[in-house]
């Protein structure tokens, strides 16, 4: 009778623990990133009585309840974060404390320090890579994780134009004089930033034929007239067209060189190519019986621009966008994949690190190698089911107070059995 002091003390310490586990579980409703966990009770080593073989058998209680956290996935939500991140699968972000130690996280609410160091909202530096390869011109992610440092209030360097496309129809009803006079602009930049409108002038000179010549304003040049267009060396020739207006000189794979010397602004000479067709090999200016007029241009140039901010996409990848509105990757968050995440210690800030049961991680780019994908501008929420909890909570107490009882009546006993010696 005396060891159900201690059976029913052992149940009351375990529905403690596990009341405790739920109420953790509820604290964090609404914390990103939060698995919860689950209590499984265990029995301890039973008792026989009497000289047969276990044919009365009496527990000694239940042992310390063991806890485990399910890694399963959270709803991921929309967020008003550029730096807000969500995984979508297995995985987890991978943070170095303060102390240098690795640890792991689902919760992507980043942020950039003051450093340009990109880290979560409790102070951890999130792991990745910045380093740009020279050859592919994209991130390296074959080296060594390291901090991502992304850039903070910097200037763009400008890229001088070495390519330029105009997309337009020459009119083939028009007749062989002035009268056929049509023209194009682009803007060009050259290696200081400073851009320059290049004209480019078409004048019908025979059937299927044009003539052009490209001009730039004399401004623009060393030794020009302000106001003046100056035409530029070199940048003249004609245009031959097929029978079905389609473009056949120049020929395909033979761009037209436009070379700029003698720049006012003291910027570099500019040497472009202008390409008249399309990467299929199709003419981009055609001669039809419609009207001359423009439909496309472009060309790869870009002036020196300020840093605007910096967003987290899809993938991990981190995107500076500058104020000309161009959007270059500077870094690649990674991703960490573990066998057995369950063997994880919950070290705070929504933060584990890895146990001597732990698997050792693979650490690689997001939806690679097993690791799920990032989606950026969203965030992963709670596993928490509050549902659940509270039906875990009602079912706990009614153990609890199951098992006081179990103890208010053995005490009872014990005086009456006291009583009988008196």
């Amino acid at each position: 009778m005396f060891t159900s002091f201690s059976t029913a003390l052992s149940a009351l310490d375990a529905m403690s623990t596990a009341i405790d586990v739920v109420g953790n579980n509820l604290a964090n409703l609404n914390t990103p990133g939060f698995k919860d966990s689950t209590t499984y009770f265990r029995d301890l080593v039973t008792e026989s009585l009497g000289a047969g073989l276990g044919e009365t058998q009496v527990g000694f209680g239940t042992g310390t309840p063991m806890t485990i956290r399910h890694f399963t996935q959270g709803a991921i939500q929309s967020s008003t974060g550029v730096l807000d991140a969500a995984i979508a699968g297995d995985g987890f972000f991978v943070v170095d404390n303060a102390q240098g130690n690795q640890l792991y996280t689902r919760a992507g609410s980043f942020q950039v320090d003051s450093s340009g160091t990109l880290r979560t909202n409790t102070g951890e530096a999130v792991q990745g890579w910045t380093t740009m390869d020279g050859t592919t011109g994209k991130v390296d992610t074959n080296m060594v994780i390291s901090n991502i440092v992304v850039p903070v209030g910097g200037v763009k360097q400008p890229a001088a134009t070495s390519n330029m496309t105009l997309d337009f129809n020459l009119n083939s009803a028009a007749t062989a004089d002035a009268t056929s006079d049509h023209s194009e602009t682009i803007k060009v930049y050259d290696t200081l930033g400073s851009s320059h409108t290049l004209t480019v002038n078409f004048e019908k000179t025979g059937a299927n034929q044009w003539s052009y010549s490209v001009t730039m304003p004399g401004e623009d040049l060393a030794g020009g007239t302000a106001g003046t267009p100056t035409a530029i060396s070199g940048a003249s020739g004609t245009l031959t067209f097929g029978t079905d207006g389609q473009l056949t000189s120049p020929a395909n794979g033979s761009p037209i060189p436009i070379a700029i010397t003698g720049l006012a602004d003291g910027a570099s000479d500019m040497s472009m190519n202008w390409n008249p067709y399309n990467a299929a090999g199709a003419g981009r200016i055609t001669q039809f019986g419609q009207p001359s007029a423009p439909e496309a241009s472009s060309q790869d140039g870009s002036p020196a621009s300020q840093l605007t901010r910096v967003g987290l996409a899809n993938g991990g990848q981190l995107l500076a966008q500058y104020s000309d509105g161009t959007q270059v990757v500077v870094g690649q968050v990674a991703m960490a994949n573990i066998r057995n995440p369950e063997s994880l210690i919950a070290v705070g800030n929504n933060n584990y690190q890895a146990s001597a049961l732990t698997a050792t991680p693979a650490i690689g780019v997001p939806n690679t190698g097993g690791r799920g994908d990032i989606q950026g501008g969203s965030i992963e929420s709670s596993t928490v089911d509050i549902a659940q909890e509270f039906t875990n909570l009602i079912v706990l107490q009614r153990g609890y107070q199951a098992n006081s009882r179990v103890v208010t009546t053995a005490d009872t006993l014990s005086q009456e059995t006291i009583n009988l010696i008196h």
